[in-house]
């Protein structure tokens, strides 16, 4: 079993944004240091997705004490286009880069139609974005995108919320996925296609070198947000389908065997669907994080919350039953995008926020959240392993 020590490092709100999307990067430093990146968003009534400059939370003991969020608005701030719509870097994750000891974090670009009238267009080109970290000046770089080939499938392509891996040579194993309209079955008239790129990085800039297989499915609105994990030597890929949570596995982390169902080792279905899932490394056990149905939370959004925690059978590609814990309870709001950082080989950390958005009828009324117990709150999670 797994400790789990549960931190509270903001809460509160004022009705008309939200934090979404808490992520940490490690900083290099004894005590331990933590960068967590989070982005504001609008809670106005028939808005989604709608995300303002990067802010972030920093601890520099170890988590004992944290900043308050501080605003990137210069370089990590919409952008006004020539047309007159602006650009946003949104789903950003930092991780630290081991070869160069750079904090780079990815994430995508959002294109709004204005200020005013600022609700993202799902089909319009999107990016992979990045932006690294300066540790003297404790700032972030003016945010890049990344050059990808000149290939029309590459149009709408992002790598937001994507967890990496970064090889002994430099190397990154970036999973991203692109948006091809007119092809799934469903709500939603887009097709979703997921990869993994490998990367190039100097500390610096981000450049391309090849990307590996392409996962897609027909029906609700395919593969999206993949996340990328390596343990002893083979690589694990997470999928998210409007309708469940795939896995698939392989040799080198640009090819996979064929994605199967997310599952428990009795077989039964997992009951993670249309969110994402990430990977923690713990010594001799690979984990997953995610959420579910099944947990008397019908009244979350999407069944995203509580947030869980649970060993994989790295053979048979399943999730333990008997391991699973709860990492952060559920209090009305979704939980369902977070972040990981390992901290060392017998602790991690996750980072996830009360996204106040709720279900039908009225997903904008917040007071559903607030009536649970929700108040915004960004939670750590601090994982260490029981030896």
């Amino acid at each position: 079993m797994l400790d789990i020590e549960l931190q509270t490092i903001s809460s509160g709100y004022d009705r008309k944004t939200c934090w979404v999307h808490p992520r940490p990067g490690l900083v290099p430093g004894d005590p331990v240091k933590v960068v967590v990146t989070m982005s504001p968003m609008s809670l106005a009534q028939g808005k989604s997705d709608v995300y303002y400059s990067l802010h972030e939370m920093r601890t520099d003991d170890g988590g004992k004490t944290w900043s308050e969020p501080v605003e990137h608005a210069d370089t990590l701030g919409r952008r006004i286009l020539e047309d007159g719509t602006e650009e946003a870097i949104c789903d950003f994750w930092p991780m630290r880069h081991a070869k160069t000891g750079a904090l780079l974090g990815t994430g995508h670009s959002a294109i709004y139609v204005s200020e005013t009238d600022d609700q993202p267009e799902n089909l319009a080109e999107r990016s992979t974005a990045y932006s690294v970290y300066d540790l003297e000046s404790r700032t972030w770089m003016p945010w890049k995108k990344l050059q990808m080939p000149d290939d029309a499938k590459f149009w709408n392509e992002g790598a937001g919320s994507t967890q990496r891996v970064d090889l002994p040579n430099g190397e990154i194993l970036l999973p991203t996925y692109c948006v091809v309209p007119g092809s799934a079955k469903g709500v939603f008239d887009r097709l979703e296609v997921s990869t993994v790129l490998r990367c190039g990085f100097d500390g610096e800039t981000l450049t391309y070198i090849e990307h590996g297989d392409e996962f897609t499915v027909p029906t609700g609105r395919g593969f999206s947000e993949p996340s990328v994990a390596v343990f002893q030597g083979r690589y694990y890929l997470a999928l998210r389908n409007d309708d469940y949570g795939a896995v698939t596995s392989g040799e080198d982390g640009l090819h996979f065997d064929e994605p199967k169902l997310w599952t428990f080792d009795d077989g039964s279905d997992l009951g993670n669907y249309n969110t994402q899932q990430h990977w923690v490394n713990m010594p001799n056990a690979l984990y997953l994080v995610y959420n579910r149905r099944g947990a008397n939370n019908d009244h979350v959004c999407r069944h995203r919350a509580p947030l869980f925690i649970a060993q994989v059978d790295t053979d048979r590609l399943c999730v333990i039953r008997d391991t699973e814990q709860i990492l952060v309870p559920e209090r009305g709001a979704r939980l369902g995008n977070f972040g990981v950082v390992q901290i060392s080989e017998n602790e991690s950390w996750v980072t996830v926020a009360e996204w106040m958005q709720t279900i039908a009828p009225d997903p904008w009324d917040f007071r559903v959240c607030e009536k649970y117990g929700s108040d915004n709150s960004v939670f750590v999670a601090k994982i260490r392993f029981r030896s």
